[in-house]
């Protein structure tokens, strides 16, 4: 089996940073913090598979939250997309 690539968020702003932050220590929904910490722990430079160890989730998992906030930031890591909420039920 061929090892897969290593998967890292992109580079904080500081205003994402201080975002994620707070939504690390004051999230409601355990899906918004469990999205908030990957994303904080990659930006510690915290491979995929040292993050799947310490959150029990699936690689696959951890590399969709991480492209999804590459891609879109905050919006594209939204708990609803998740779910799959359709866009006029929010």
């Amino acid at each position: 089996m061929a090892r897969q690539p290593s998967v890292f968020v992109r580079a904080l702003s500081m205003e994402e940073g201080r975002r994620l932050q707070k939504s690390g220590r004051t999230a409601k929904d355990p899906v918004e913090l469990r999205r908030a910490i990957v994303v904080l722990m990659s930006a510690q430079h915290q491979s995929v598979k040292d993050i799947t160890s310490l959150m029990q989730v699936s690689e696959d998992y951890v590399r969709d939250v991480l492209h999804c906030f590459n891609e879109h930031g905050f919006s594209g890591a939204a708990p609803e997309m998740e779910r799959g909420t359709p866009e006029g039920d929010r």
